[in-house]
């Protein structure tokens, strides 16, 4: 076989090589745009369907406001009656069941609301020493009641980051409640709650981190999987929304939550947020629906 017939061979093979790489490029193309298409369309019905039980939270919280009213109004007319006082007692602890009952749905509802609702951060400058002493403020007559003893630890340097300043303190708040309530068990003698804020680089980015750290009896690494997820709780009362959402809340901000635990010596949760914003949180609610 001649030099020129070897060529033509070579050439032949090159070019039905080529075809083929050609046509599994185009293949996997393909696959991605349907993989894309078929993610569009589930982010489609899960917006629907956020929207949908969203208003349907709507619709139930309005009527549960006015059966409480009404039962309150009952309340009141029954202590009026000429009734034995044992008929009226008895009438009276049903009504004041129906309240509690109605007030627990109500507050199932509003963390439901926060949790599902849409995100809109408002972003601007803060001081983190600042926030963190309002929060102390705010918190330490009900951590005083429950035994606890609350210590603030702000940033050695004043620290600002651009922040949406009530969403994320609504956030520390939501820890700061899970904290105290596992520290009332009995058999937590040192019931100690610190808020501390420093500054610190997050993989190369200049962050802000936000701890909240209990003596409280700690977690199992099986606890540890299952406390993000939305309506898991180890309290009585609990809804199990509070730590979804205080997440939900550091990733609207392009940050995230983390937890560090030890059995029996208490955990530190601690949001790190980027110091100059992150990314919109409509945006981000959307990419995620």
């Amino acid at each position: 076989m001649s030099w020129l017939a070897g060529l033509g061979i070579g050439l032949l093979i090159g070019a039905g090589a080529g075809v083929v790489a050609s046509r599994v490029i185009v293949r996997r193309a393909v696959a991605r745009v349907r993989v894309a298409e078929r993610r569009a369309r589930t982010a489609e019905r899960l917006a629907e369907i956020g929207s949908m039980t969203g208003g349907l939270a709507h619709e139930i919280k309005n009527p549960l406001s006015t059966i409480g009213l009404n039962a309150q109004l009952l309340q009141e007319a029954i202590a009026d009656l000429s009734l034995d006082e044992q008929d009226k007692g008895r009438l009276t602890r049903r009504v004041g069941a129906l309240k509690l009952e109605t007030e627990r749905l109500r507050g199932i509802l509003s963390d439901f609301l926060e949790y599902a609702g849409e995100l809109r951060l408002a972003i601007a400058p803060l001081d983190i020493g600042m926030l963190l002493e309002e929060l102390g403020d705010f918190f330490d007559p009900q951590a005083r009641a429950s035994g606890v003893r609350l210590r603030i630890e702000p940033p050695r340097e004043p620290v600002s980051a651009r922040i949406d300043g009530p969403h994320v303190k609504q956030a520390m708040l939501n820890l700061m409640l899970n904290a105290v309530s596992v520290m009332e068990h009995p058999s937590i003698t040192t019931r100690d709650l610190i808020l501390r804020g420093e500054a610190c680089e997050d993989d190369g980015v200049a962050s802000v981190r936000l701890h909240v750290i209990d003596t409280g009896p700690g977690m199992s690494p099986e606890t540890v999987e299952k406390i993000f997820r939305p309506y898991y709780t180890t309290r009585a009362g609990g809804t199990g929304l509070g730590l979804p959402t205080a997440r939900r809340i550091a990733e609207a901000h392009g940050g995230r939550l983390e937890v560090h635990t030890t059995p029996g010596v208490g955990s530190d949760f601690y949001v790190v947020l980027p110091r100059d914003g992150g990314e919109p949180a409509r945006m981000k609610d959307e990419e995620t629906k």
